[in-house]
Formats: structure tokens, sequence, C-alpha cells
């Protein structure tokens, strides 16, 4: 417990000296600015305050202390924001020493690019908010009959915050906002390096879809149906960069590398996702929840088990501006699970891909626009069926 503690203050001490930085950089309008009026009462409080922070940092870090490098000097140097997270000599205790040993060679494993083609943003701190809007469809086909539905789109504002190669975030659509109207929200976690990137989600919507059923030997029938069907879909997965040491996917979708000169990879990873459809009966008008039964759509739960290969190029239009093209296909096995219309039963699934990003840097700022478009097929002599889920999505974030 004594060298967990140890470990938490010294890792918050590493951020501790970008935030000075930060403080620092931030202060020099103000300084400017003041100097400009040298009378105090012309001041703002927040300029005054950020006055009185900048000093009392700047008095602490500054303060004199023992920098003999014994056993004890990693402290006092982190009490002074000194602490040089590349000097094997700061006296670190056994178990802080042996965790810095495996950061280090998994940073040098895992985390190291080509210098001329990609830079660190020099931050290890992102916080990041997204306007997500996004619409699904689904369509069946059996020898009983054809459905399709395609919903409304989905508005969803979500925050989500960065440190290092973590990224976690949650989002929900704006009528849970404004009113009691919630219908769909998106939980993400992220975790990339130059080798490789995971990704783990969760998803689920009830908005509004349009209906179009047709029985065998019938008409097609159109309908509305509000609420009525909850699709919920979760799942992870992981893609590796051959041409990991100069093409940095980071750069586009996590703001924590530059590429600073155009580059491509061939890429190849693994998903598992698992997709429920549901529909609530009481919600739909008697003819149409006797036709989405003689469909057999009121209820499907698949899982999809899938090997990808694809590739993802990022074009640096100018030193701000970077366009990223990603696009892959798996293939593998999708397992049916048993429900009151159909029996467990294992198919060929097809899963294509594709994702494009436009991101703009400036200092420490960035904002990206992003499309991403993944279906999920599956054909045979007696079966068709895809669910496809695609998003335009706005993005704004700080680094610090």
């Amino acid at each position: 417990m004594k060298y967990f503690v140890l470990l938490t203050v010294l890792l918050l001490s590493f951020t501790a000296k970008a935030s000075v930085d930060s403080i620092a950089n931030d202060t020099t309008l103000t300084t400017t600015v003041v100097a400009a009026d040298t009378m105090p009462e012309h001041r703002s409080h927040v300029q005054q305050w950020r006055e009185d922070v900048k000093n009392r940092i700047t008095n602490k870090l500054n303060e004199p202390y023992d920098t003999i490098h014994d056993k004890g000097y990693w402290w006092r140097a982190m009490k002074h924001g000194k602490v040089n997270f590349n000097d094997e000599s700061m006296g670190y205790p056994r178990f802080l020493l042996f965790c810095w040993k495996v950061y280090k060679w998994g940073d040098k494993a895992f985390n190291s690019y080509d210098p001329d083609y990609v830079v660190s943003t020099g931050k290890n701190w992102k916080l990041t908010l997204k306007n997500q809007n996004w619409i699904d469809n689904f369509a069946v086909s059996t020898t009983d009959g054809n459905a399709i539905f395609t919903s409304g789109a989905a508005t969803n504002l979500g925050l989500y915050i960065s440190f290092m190669a973590v990224s976690v975030g949650y989002s929900l659509d704006v009528d849970r906002l404004i009113g009691d109207r919630g219908t769909s929200e998106m939980l993400e976690f992220s975790f990339t390096c130059a080798r490789f990137t995971a990704e783990a989600h969760k998803t689920t919507n009830t908005g509004r879809m349009k209906s179009r059923i047709k029985l065998k030997g019938g008409d097609w029938h159109r309908g509305d149906m509000l609420n009525a069907m909850r699709r919920e879909s979760m799942g992870m997965s992981a893609t590796y960069f051959f041409n990991n040491k100069k093409y940095a996917r980071a750069a586009a979708y996590c703001y924590s590398k530059y590429q600073l000169r155009s580059a491509g990879s061939f890429l190849a990873g693994f998903s598992i996702d698992n997709y429920d459809f549901k529909i609530d009966t009481q919600l739909l008008t008697p003819d149409q929840a006797q036709e989405f039964a003689k469909a057999g759509v009121s209820h499907m739960c698949y899982t999809e088990y899938c090997l990808a290969t694809g590739y993802a190029y990022n074009w640096v239009i100018n030193p701000k501006l970077l366009f990223n093209a990603t696009g892959t296909v798996g293939t593998g096995l999708k397992y049916i699970h048993s429900s009151e219309f159909y029996e467990a039963s294992n198919r060929w699934a097809l899963n294509p891909r594709g994702s494009f990003a436009l991101t703009y840097n400036h200092k420490r700022f960035f904002a990206s626009l992003q499309t991403n478009v993944s279906t999920s097929v599956n054909i045979n002599k007696d079966w068709y069926f895809d669910y496809t889920i695609a998003d335009f999505t706005t993005v704004f974030g700080i680094r610090f």
C-alpha cells in the first residue's frame, strides 16, 4: 500500500511540470497587459488570481533543496517539480524503479516512431468534446418475408478524457439533456500506441425508426415505430499497424502525435461484437405486431467473431491539417443466439468498415471532422441479413 501511494504521487508529479509550463505560457499575455497599465486597481480579479498562482508556484519550485542523488532525492525533486523521468539515478524505491523500467521498456518497444515522420505533441492529458450524429439500418430477408428498418438521426454529446495512450468517454443524446425523451447513449474506451490500437464500446439506441415489411406473397407495408425497437451493441477490437514507425493513427484520432510527412500502413486485427435487437410489441399497432412476428424480426441476438485486414493512410495537407482514410474487411463466424423465432446456429459473417478524419491542430487546441461506417452482412440460400451504423462526428479539444 505504501508503494502504491508513492507511485500515485510520483505519477502526478510527472504531469506537474507540464501544468506549470502551461500556466506560465498562459500568463505571458496577462503580464504584458498589466505592464501597459501599472495601476493595480485596473487589473481584473482573474488577472490578479492568475498572477498570484503563477508567483506561488514559481516560488515553490525555486526553493533551494538538497540535490544529492541519494535514495531520497526523487522525493525532494518531486516536491519542487524537478523530476526527470529519463534519469535512472533519481533514487526511486525498488518497486517504483521496477515500474519505471517496465514503462521505459514498453514505451520503447510499443511507442517509438521515426522522428522524421511522427513526433509527440509534448502533452499527456487531453479533454475532448464530441458531437456525434448517427443513424442505423437493420434489414433481414427470410423465406417468410422481408423487413427493413431505418432510424432517424440520433444526436449525441459526449465528454472524453485521455491520459497518454488511454482514453475513456461517455455520450448521450441531446433529447435527454433538454427533456425526458432520452433514446441513445454510448460508452467508449481506447488504448492507442505506435504498434496497435485496442477499443471497446457499448451503444444503445431506441430512437424512432421507419419500417417496411413484406410477407411472403404480399405487398410492402410501411410504418413508423416510436422507441419500439431497442438496438444494443457491445464489443471490442484490436488492430496492429505494420508500418508503425512512420504511420500514426494517434495523429488523426487521438491527437497525441503530429504526423510530419504523409505515410500509410497495412493493418490486421480482430473484433468481437454482440448485437441485440428487440421490439416492444406493446408499442406497436396490432397489425404491426402480427406482421413482425410472422417475418421473424421481433427479436434477434447474435455475436460476431471476425479477423480483419485493411489499409490506412495519413495525408499531411499542411503542418496543421491532416486527412486520414482507413478501410478494413473482416470475415469470420456469426453465432445466432436462440430466441422465440430462431434456433441457435453458426453462419458466415462479413464485416466491412471505413473511417475518415480531417484533423486540425493549433498549439494546444485541436478539432476534427470524422465519418465512420460499419456494416455486418450475412448471406446464404435462405437468409439475408445486414446491420449498418453510420455517423458524422465533430470533435473539439485541448491538450494540457
